[in-house]
């Protein structure tokens, strides 16, 4: 019976801080097991367009599927192959500055690019560890002048190019040091233009200029506040807040843009704001909706943002209402 008061104490604490600094609520949900259209096998990637459209990287369906900001179904491409438009377990997706969306052909190693309906409009690619070849590529972002930088996961570097896909450069080798990476698995960008690469194995997120030039880092393998046990996505909101699905502890962390700890959500399970490995992770244009894609749950849940409903001041007050 202690035990079970001394949960309770502590659910009604957090909950008071929720109430007192604010954070994010579940809002709702899409998707189960399945083939059909709207349906996931290990939806992975997610990215959000400028007019609220999300687009999920459906991994083990070998498609892209995109919908309306509430999860209306409004359509889909590819299926499994190495022809133009096909694919071979697409773990990521992301939106140019002009629409375009890009994605990281993980087992066919290399890139393509679509109109956002899916129109087939280029590739570049082959599997290697030269410039311009990928091994598993598995996170891409694009900065705001156009440039596409790829995660280029087991040669543990970071490789970027042109719209059209010329190589114009590539930074990181395995190890542990800055700069140095662990099977790196995705990027985002802030409105700055600084590159955060979520260090899967390294347990930490790594933040760069455009250029490689290495600017910090924060995390350590655990469950504390700011620890990581394999973060495998990172987003960035308009405002600069920076996400992170923290994939083994079933959580969503987020951060200032230096990684000042800012707060978390979920616990493992299949009910509302739970999760099962967490694989993706995306905030809305205006940053108060963050999408998330339930690897082992086969969904997209999406949380918003609540103001805090009291002063942090009256945190005590709040708590007094519980005792």
């Amino acid at each position: 019976m202690k035990k079970v008061t001394i949960t309770t104490a502590a659910a009604l604490t957090a909950l008071a801080a929720f109430y007192a600094f604010g954070g994010y609520a579940y809002e709702g949900q899409w998707g189960t097991k399945g083939s059909g259209r709207g349906q996931f096998i290990f939806p992975c990637g997610i990215a959000v367009a400028s007019n609220g459209n999300v687009f999920v990287a459906d991994s083990e369906n070998d498609r892209i599927q995109y919908f309306a900001a509430n999860g209306s179904f409004l359509g889909t491409w590819g299926r499994f192959g190495s022809r133009n438009g096909q694919f071979k377990t697409p773990d990521d997706v992301t939106l140019a500055p002009d629409g375009k969306v890009y994605v990281a052909d993980t087992y066919n190693h290399r890139v393509q690019y679509f109109t956002p309906t899916g129109s087939f409009l280029g590739k570049w690619g082959t599997q290697g560890s030269g410039a311009g070849q990928f091994k598993y590529p598995e996170g891409i972002a694009v900065a705001s002048n156009g440039n596409v930088y790829v995660v280029d996961g087991w040669n543990d570097r970071v490789q970027y190019f042109t719209l059209t896909g010329s190589f114009l450069g590539a930074w990181g080798s395995r190890g542990h040091g800055p700069g140095q990476f662990d099977r790196p698995v995705d990027a985002a960008f802030s409105p700055k233009d600084r590159l955060y690469v979520a260090d899967c194995y390294n347990h930490r997120i790594q933040y760069f200029t455009t250029e490689g030039s290495f600017l910090g880092w924060w995390g350590w393998f655990g469950r504390s506040n700011g620890c990581f046990e394999r973060p495998v996505a990172v987003a960035v909101a308009p405002g600069g807040r920076v996400f992170v699905a923290d994939c083994f502890n079933n959580r969503i962390q987020y951060f200032t843009p230096s990684g000042s700890f800012r707060g978390k959500w979920g616990s493992r399970g299949s009910g509302n704001g739970e999760f099962v490995h967490p694989a993706g992770v995306a905030a809305s244009p205006s940053g108060q909706r963050v999408y998330v894609a339930d690897f082992y749950n086969y969904r997209i849940q999406y949380f918003k943002w609540v103001e805090p409903a009291v002063s942090p001041a009256s945190l005590g007050r709040v708590k007094a209402l519980f005792r």
